[in-house]
């Protein structure tokens, strides 16, 4: 018999926001995963990243100020740092969840890339608010950078576009790993967001939102396909406000 293919969607609540919040919530999520594999699903996960994206870019920044011969670090740069820090601490709790069940399955975590379009509208309607509240000489100095920032009711603050999702670079790696049978971990926090220029994928100045990639994934099984892969059964999106399953549906 074919086996069910399942996208599972953390949102935030499901992950935590600081290290031992993060610690605790992948265990709960774990289980919730262990369960489907135990019931002999093969599963994609996907997360949300926003407090965690936002504290590396954060420490990057402020160490780069701190220390004038280390530049700050871009957003692709800080999107990456994020999928590898919570993948490796949800991808170690799946692991030992399974184990604790006597299932042996390898979980990887994939560093996954995610094309967008230069001429997006969202690059000339940034949004999306990162980093500390800035003084408007930081804020002006940002500027000057070509960085945009916004004025709030406490000083002024970093903003960055979202771009709408064109592809998904690492797409055969994913599809391989699940067809192997593994648990897989891609495209945390929407992805890292890249630009094909050439034979170069340059990391934009961006944050891609994992609702985006989630939508897509739910609304349209042409796009599944260009994504993570054909056959998709389920979709899954998880928090743990009320400890249940929402938007759940069979294509």
């Amino acid at each position: 018999m074919k086996r069910k293919k399942i996208v599972v969607a953390l949102g935030h609540k499901a992950l935590g926001t600081t290290l031992p919040e993060q610690k605790a919530a992948v265990k709960r999520s774990a289980k919730v995963i262990a369960d489907l594999v135990a019931a002999g699903a093969d599963v994609v996960i996907t997360h949300s990243n926003a407090p965690q994206v936002g504290m590396i870019h954060m420490a990057m920044n402020e160490f780069g100020k701190m220390h004038t011969d280390y530049s700050a670090a871009p957003m692709s740069v800080c999107s990456a740092m994020s999928e590898g820090y919570i993948g490796y601490d949800l991808q170690n709790a799946i692991r030992a969840e399974l184990l604790r069940r006597g299932i042996f399955k390898t979980t990887s975590t994939i560093l996954t890339q995610v094309e967008v379009d230069p001429y997006d509208d969202a690059f000339n309607n940034p949004v999306k608010l990162i980093g500390r509240t800035l003084t408007k000489e930081e804020a002006d100095a940002e500027e000057e950078k070509g960085n945009y920032v916004t004025k709030t009711e406490d000083g002024y603050r970093r903003i960055v576009a979202a771009p709408k999702p064109q592809d998904i670079v690492e797409i055969d790696s994913i599809r391989l790993l699940l067809d192997a049978g593994q648990v897989v971990i891609a495209a945390g926090g929407g992805g890292i967001p890249v630009l094909e220029q050439g034979t170069q994928l340059n990391g934009a100045s961006a944050i891609i939102e994992k609702d985006l990639i989630r939508d897509a994934i739910f609304q349209n099984q042409k796009f599944l396909r260009s994504f993570f892969s054909i056959d998709m059964s389920r979709f899954i999106v998880q928090t743990f406000k009320a400890n249940l399953f929402i938007a759940t549906s069979d294509f």
